[in-house]
C-alpha cells in the first residue's frame, strides 16, 4: 500500500488495537530543532557494582541479600505500587468514584552481569528470561485475585529507570488496566464479528507489502506497526495466532528472543548509544474466560527522536487533543533495517 501522500501531508492513522487515531505531520520533520538536548551517558558500566540494590550477592534497601545468582532473580517489590493486602471498599458519592485494587508486584534481574542490558544479551540468554516470564504469568495468573499480570521494562535513565542494571517489572492486578481493556474490546468485537484475529489478519496485509516490516524467523515479526506514535515505536508479534505466551513452543521461544535480540542490537545502532525505552507485553487477562480473541504481542516505545540527546515530548496538543508524530512509521523502518 505504497501511497506518497503519507508521507507528505498530514493525516491521521487509526489504531486497530485501541480505537484511537494518532496526527501524523511528516513534513514538520525538516523544520529546524532548538529542543532541549538530554544529557547523554554512554560511561561503560561494570560488569558488578557493590552499591548496586540488584548486584548478585548484595543487600538491598529492605535488608535482604539477594542471592549469589547466575541466570535470571526474581523478588516482590520493595516499594510496590499494588498492595496484597489492601481491604476491600469502593467510594459512590455522586461524581466522586474509586474502588479499591489488589495485586502483586515483583521485580526481574535479566543477569547478573550489571553491564548488560538486553542488546548485550544472546539469544539464548534472553531465552531464560523470557522462560522467567512465562512461569511468572503462570504463577500469578493462577491466583484467584489476579486478572491479569502485566510484563514490562523501562530502561535508561529518560524513562526514569533509577537503577541501570538490566532489570524489568511484572506488576499484576484484580482488574484490566486501561490500555489492556481497550485492546480487549477492539480485539473481542473483531473476533465476533470476523472469526479471526486481528492481528493475525493485520499480519498478513503487513507480510503482503513488507513496508513496514523489520525483521522476521519462523515465529515472529518485528514491524513498526501503521499507527506508530513514537517516532522508532516497533512491536514483536507471533505468526501463530497465541493468546498468551504459554502457547509458545520451545522453539517460539528461543525464536522470540531472537526478535527481542534483533531488535535491541538495532536500537542500539540508531545514535551509537544505550537506546532507551519502555517495553510491555500485552497477552490474554488471567480471569479464567477462554479468551480466544487475544493475539499476544510485545510494543517497544523508545522517546528518543533525532539524536541521542533529543528526546520526543508528549506534550500540548498531545496531552489535550491525541497523539502525534512527525517521522512516518515507514521512514523509521528504513533507518532500523539499514542498522540490521
Amino acid at each position: 500500500m505504497e501511497n506518497s501522500n503519507l508521507q507528505d501531508y498530514s493525516h491521521k492513522r487509526f489504531n486497530i488495537l485501541t480505537g484511537e487515531w494518532v496526527l501524523v505531520s511528516p513534513h514538520r520533520a525538516k523544520r529546524p530543532w532548538q529542543g532541549q538536548n538530554e544529557t547523554v551517558n554512554n560511561e561503560k558500566r561494570p560488569t558488578y557494582d557493590k552499591t548496586c540494590y540488584l548486584c548478585a550477592g548484595n543487600t538491598r534497601i529492605n535488608g535482604e541479600v539477594n542471592p549469589k545468582y547466575e541466570d535470571v532473580f526474581i523478588f516482590t517489590n520493595d516499594f510496590a505500587a499494588l498492595q496484597s493486602d489492601s481491604p476491600k471498599f469502593n467510594v459512590n458519592d455522586g461524581l466522586l468514584i474509586a474502588e479499591s485494587e489488589t495485586g502483586i508486584c515483583k521485580v526481574i534481574c535479566f543477569s547478573p552481569d550489571h553491564s548488560k542490558s538486553l542488546a548485550d544479551m544472546s539469544p539464548l540468554e534472553i531465552q531464560k528470561v523470557v522462560y522467567a516470564w512465562q512461569d511468572q504469568y503462570k504463577e500469578l495468573g493462577s491466583n484467584p485475585k489476579i486478572n491479569y499480570v502485566q510484563i514490562f521494562e523501562n530502561k535508561g535513565a529518560v524513562m526514569g529507570c533509577s537503577n541501570p542494571h538490566p532489570h524489568g517489572q511484572i506488576w499484576s492486578q484484580s482488574t484490566l488496566p486501561n490500555e489492556v481493556y481497550k485492546k480487549n474490546t477492539q480485539q473481542l468485537n473483531y473476533f465476533n464479528k470476523n472469526s479471526s484475529s486481528l492481528l493475525g489478519d493485520y499480519l498478513e496485509q503487513e507480510s503482503e507489502n513488507q513496508e513496514r516490516i523489520i525483521f522476521e524467523n519462523d515465529g515472529f515479526v518485528v514491524l513498526v506497526p501503521f499507527w506508530a506514535i513514537w517516532p522508532f515505536e516497533a512491536m514483536i508479534v507471533p505468526k501463530r495466532h497465541m493468546a498468551n505466551f504459554l502457547e509458545m513452543t520451545e522453539a517460539e521461544t528461543l525464536q522470540y528472543a531472537e526478535a527481542i535480540a534483533v531488535l535491541t542490537k538495532a536500537y542500539d545502532k540508531i545514535f551509537n548509544t544505550s537506546f532507551p525505552y519502555s517495553s510491555g507485553i500485552h497477552q490474554s487477562p488471567t480471569n479464567g474466560k477462554e479468551n480466544t480473541h487475544w493475539h499476544w504481542h510485545m510494543s517497544f516505545y523508545p522517546p528518543l527522536l533525532r539524536s541521542a540527546s533529543v528526546k520526543k515530548f508528549m506534550v500540548g496538543y498531545e496531552m489535550f487533543g491525541s497523539p502525534q508524530r512527525d517521522i512516518t512509521a515507514e521512514s523509521a523502518v528504513k533507518m532500523i533495517k539499514a542498522l540490521l
